[in-house]
């Protein structure tokens, strides 16, 4: 499917979004491996989030849905039955690193695959730590999926992560629920922390001092309510939009506002954007709130490996933004972009130049010289959601037509994306 956009002058409206596709997955999994039936409110609509739904039906979970609630009934933390198909992950990485650190440590054997773009993402970086853990997995070249894993008993450790990854983390924290003793894990810089928040919300305790995490093997997780906050990567396409097309004024309600999830939206504010947030005040550990974007004039700004983790998924639009901004904007760091959906680097330098915007790719980041003006083009998706809308936000200020081709990639994060750039566009323009 392609999508053609053209330049507006003028985004206007208060939207919502999507349940947070990384809180959802979290959700389901937990859910289904507690002692009740965990019910979700808001869960993500999106493919990557029905693919973890799957893998648990069929690991014997049952999920049922009723007025916009989710009901996963737990089985408990050995209650999975051994699968009659290969589990499917689709498109996520997410969905395939989890559940590893939930199935090795069963009494079954599983096999574990994904789309063809997942089978060429690197799962090395779970395996060498699962494999310490006791695990047993084969995997092509011993790093691709699918993953065959040989369920076993479950060793505590101690492990530095080689680099901040949310998803390498919570594979781990997973897997030392079935270990017989303390497992402790050091980051080299905080990543997203959704896991151990909701691991507390389920019952489990563990305990964090600065970089270093410990969780004590053998807690049973607990059912319990949950509210998914919206998606605030998704939410960062229109605030990127509304920030870069004039006479614009819109409102994100309920958005997550997690300090870990929100550096997009803090270097914007660095950059003179003028973003306000109000915070909610709720007893979820999850911080959620409003926040109303304003159309601003932006200066460059620098991004070092330290601001990463916290806007990993939205330096696509974050590329766009900086084509826009007055000075020299650098990023590096980025490296954990090439090994994205797709070659992230690489296919935001191919765009944007593509737009008419020059930019120097570097080995782990770019630089790009603002402001400059975008052209309309025809624009490869390279199949990736976030490549896709990305360059739809940079087609509402380009000159003349913008084409997305296989723009239907947007929804394995955000099915609704462009009904809501619809329902911002002045109807008179």
């Amino acid at each position: 499917m392609d999508i053609t956009l053209s330049p507006c002058t003028g985004l206007n409206g208060v939207i919502s979004m999507n349940g947070d596709k990384s809180i959802s997955h979290r959700a389901l999994m937990l859910g289904a491996i507690s002692r009740g039936v965990t019910n979700i409110t808001n869960l993500s609509t999106s493919e990557d989030v029905h693919s973890t739904e799957n893998c648990i039906r069929d690991l014997g979970v049952k999920v049922t849905k009723r007025e916009g609630i989710t009901s996963v009934h737990g089985v408990g933390l050995h209650g999975f039955i051994k699968p009659d198909v290969m589990l499917n992950a689709g498109n996520s990485g997410t969905t395939m690193r989890l559940m590893s650190g939930l199935l090795i440590g069963q009494n079954f054997d599983s096999v574990i695959t994904g789309d063809e773009s997942l089978c060429k993402r690197p799962m090395g970086r779970i395996i060498e730590p699962l494999k310490r853990m006791g695990a047993s997995i084969l995997a092509t070249n011993n790093n691709y999926a699918p993953l065959r894993i040989h369920g076993a008993p479950v060793f505590p450790m101690f492990y530095t992560l080689p680099m901040a990854s949310a998803q390498v983390k919570s594979c781990i924290l997973l897997a030392a629920l079935y270990a017989e003793g303390l497992t402790r894990i050091k980051e080299p810089l905080s990543s997203r922390n959704h896991t151990e928040l909701m691991l507390a919300d389920f019952g489990i305790k563990l305990e964090r001092r600065s970089h270093l995490i410990s969780i004590q093997g053998g807690q049973q997780p607990i059912a319990f309510a949950i509210t998914i906050p919206g998606d605030v990567s998704s939410a960062s396409f229109f605030i990127a939009a509304a920030t870069l097309v004039p006479n614009s004024t819109v409102t994100i309600k309920d958005v997550g506002l997690n300090q870990t999830r929100i550096g997009f939206i803090r270097v914007l504010q660095r950059m003179g954007a003028q973003i306000d947030i109000n915070p909610a005040i709720t007893n979820q550990k999850e911080l959620l709130g409003d926040v109303t974007v304003r159309s601003s004039e932006l200066r460059s700004t620098t991004i070092t490996a330290e601001n990463i983790p916290s806007m990993i998924d939205e330096l696509p639009v974050f590329a766009v933004v900086a084509s826009q901004a007055k000075g020299i904007t650098t990023v590096k760091g980025a490296g954990e972009l090439r090994v994205k959906e797709s070659d992230r680097l690489r296919a935001i330098t191919e765009n944007l130049r593509q737009m008419g915007i020059e930019i120097n790719e570097l080995e782990d980041g770019f630089i790009i010289h603002g402001p400059q003006l975008l052209k309309g083009a025809h624009i490869d998706s390279f199949n990736d959601h976030r490549m896709a809308m990305a360059f739809s936000i940079a087609a509402l200020i380009a000159q003349d037509v913008t084409t997305i081709h296989n723009a239907e990639c947007v929804s394995i994060s955000m099915p609704e994306f462009f009904q809501i750039i619809d329902s911002l566009i002045s109807k008179d323009q």
